[in-house]
């Protein structure tokens, strides 16, 4: 088990979406922020939300927790992210663990549900239907009220910069930079970016041989709907 893992969360969510996995490594260092306009998470001065932008705060937060020997994990949005840092080559990463990524060229999303999602923002009855379209297994009803909370206290910026621009983002150019190993999970039940988007767009990109795995039954939230599974995937 890796002596670090830097855990990062998707969008509109927070760093406790680890906390499930947290409870499954007791004997490993689990690092997972809120990243910047998510949770508690505050915005530095400057800060222009794009996927640089964010791969910048990630080193720098691994910089002063003083982590030499680390796993880092993304999940969606954040996939994105950690792979932009991956490809930096920073010392002491020994493997990258994918959880459905938003894929380096950019997510496939129409412009009528990308301005759903933007009017969805701060409305508690539409973080109850994104909880039931990211999800395919039963959570408790603590996560269930930490995934809707946390969904409503995104900033504005955060929200939006995401959908208008990160997800538009295109990283490819940095793909080929990848030295690490990489393994990429997705639930066969995953609607917002679905298994055969993956092996379309994101598989081809990362180094050969790369693991994919499809979990059964399991939704987009798979730190919370299959830690066990994530935990596996670390080695």
């Amino acid at each position: 088990m890796p002596h670090t893992i830097v855990a990062l969360h998707c969008w509109a969510s927070a760093g406790r979406e680890y906390d499930a996995l947290r409870a499954l490594l007791p004997d490993a260092e689990l690092l997972a922020p809120d990243l910047p306009g998510f949770g508690s998470q505050s915005v530095p001065a400057g800060f222009d939300y794009s996927v640089r932008a964010y791969a910048d705060w990630v080193a720098k937060y691994i910089r002063e927790h003083s982590v030499t020997d680390f796993t880092l994990i993304g999940h969606s949005m954040s996939g994105k992210m950690a792979l932009a840092l991956a490809a930096r080559q920073p010392v002491g990463l020994r493997q990258l663990v994918l959880l459905s990524p938003s894929p380096p060229a950019g997510e496939p999303m129409t412009d009528d549900d990308r301005a759903a999602s933007l009017a969805a923002f701060g409305k508690p009855e539409e973080a109850e239907k994104t909880f039931w379209k990211i999800t395919c297994r039963p959570l408790s009803a603590a996560f269930h009220a930490h995934v809707v909370a946390d969904n409503l206290r995104t900033t504005q910026s955060a929200w939006a910069n995401w959908l208008e621009y990160g997800a538009r983002e295109d990283i490819t150019a940095l793909m080929p930079l990848l030295t690490v190993p990489c393994h990429v999970l997705v639930g066969d039940g995953d609607k917002p970016i679905p298994p055969d988007t993956q092996r379309r767009l994101t598989l081809p990109l990362l180094p050969a041989g790369t693991p994919f795995t499809v979990v059964p039954g399991a939704g987009h939230l798979l730190p919370l709907e299959v830690p066990e599974i994530v935990v596996e995937a670390l080695g």
